[in-house]
């Protein structure tokens, strides 16, 4: 009879069940992802999920046994919440990919009740297992600028988003994030004033912004409307900051920066908006402003991409739905804010 190196069996699967979490755990998923994994392949663990997400099956992914999922900044189980209603993907999904850290993320369309919706994604890789999954959604029916539906035609991304910027003249993660992290201290008691007061604002000439798929600048004036009229959203991004017109915007805390590609100059933000406790201010031309309604306090659950060129934002493009006034998020890094 043959004898059996039980010591070295043992050996064999004590290592399987460490890269692999548990025989069980193995099993129930499509295998891991590749250690090395590249923009290519982050781009596809989000089309695996978003497919395993339809299909209402967790256990089509390779997840991590203590994986952390919320939506919205609530903390659940995967398996509940989105996971079961959705019921197919949208026309719309823009990826974001940061093979260094390891993390993929993305802004589109799913649907749910019949209808389409916005959501952002984002997920984390290590070992080749997802070990965080964040997403935020905003349904039909939020307040603020949306649209939803244009969103969903499918809204289709300018080629400069997915452009290769020459190694010489990418910036560093640092660089990158400063950049979008000034973005949120420039717009938080937006006074016109610059950066903490340098008087400066980094926006290109063309920058644009659209959040929850309704531009929210550039956006041509009715015919009709009445020479001097104050309309915020006909303005481009430096003329809104440079007239203090975002004093609404008391605090903007819980700020990370996950998903940073250096190669397209792309920041991927997370952040809560506080406002609702002023809505009366002086705009930096001397005159005095009210925005009607902006009298409770409230919040905004914003995740937030930037397209920095040379220093500067060109493009945002922002998913955020109204939630607790000072929602504090679950994830470790943010700033608690004031």
């Amino acid at each position: 009879m043959r004898s059996f190196n039980v010591v070295g069996i043992i050996a064999v699967v004590a290592v399987f069940i460490l890269i692999n979490g548990s025989v069980s755990d193995a099993g129930a998923s499509t295998g891991p992802i590749p250690l090395d994994c590249d923009r290519a392949c982050l781009e596809n663990v989000v089309d695996r999920y978003l497919a395993a997400l339809v299909a209402h099956d967790p256990g089509r992914l390779p997840l991590s046994r203590d994986v952390t999922y919320t939506e919205n900044n609530q903390r659940l189980q995967v398996g509940d919440g989105f996971w079961k209603t959705a019921e197919g993907r949208g026309n719309y999904t823009h990826i974001f990919a940061d093979p260094v850290s390891g993390q993929v993320a993305c802004m589109g369309t799913m649907r749910e009740a019949g209808a389409p919706l916005l959501m952002s994604l984002r997920l984390r890789i290590e070992l080749g297992r997802i070990t965080e999954i964040e997403s935020v959604f905003f349904r039909p029916g939020g307040g603020g600028p949306n649209n939803i539906a244009e969103m969903d035609k499918p809204y289709v991304p300018e080629d400069f988003w997915f452009k290769v910027i020459p190694r010489e003249r990418q910036m560093s993660r640092q660089e990158l994030i400063a950049v979008a992290d000034g973005y949120f201290t420039g717009l938080q008691k937006n006074d016109g004033k610059g950066i903490n007061g340098t008087g400066t604002y980094p926006f290109t000439k063309d920058c644009h912004r659209v959040e929850n798929g309704s531009p929210t600048t550039n956006v041509p004036r009715p015919d009709n409307e009445p020479p001097g009229t104050f309309n915020l959203f006909a303005m481009d991004c430096l003329s809104q900051f440079e007239l203090g017109a975002y004093f609404v915007v008391q605090n903007i805390h819980g700020r990370r920066y996950p998903v940073v590609d250096r190669e397209r100059g792309i920041v991927w933000a997370h952040a809560i908006f506080d406002q609702g406790t002023v809505s009366k201010g002086t705009l930096s031309d001397g005159s005095s402003f009210e925005y009607p309604g902006f009298n409770r306090p409230s919040s905004i659950l914003v995740t937030e991409a930037f397209l920095i060129e040379d220093g500067k934002i060109r493009r945002v493009e922002m998913i955020g739905p109204s939630v607790n006034y000072h929602m504090n998020s679950p994830w470790p890094g943010g700033l608690s804010g004031d």
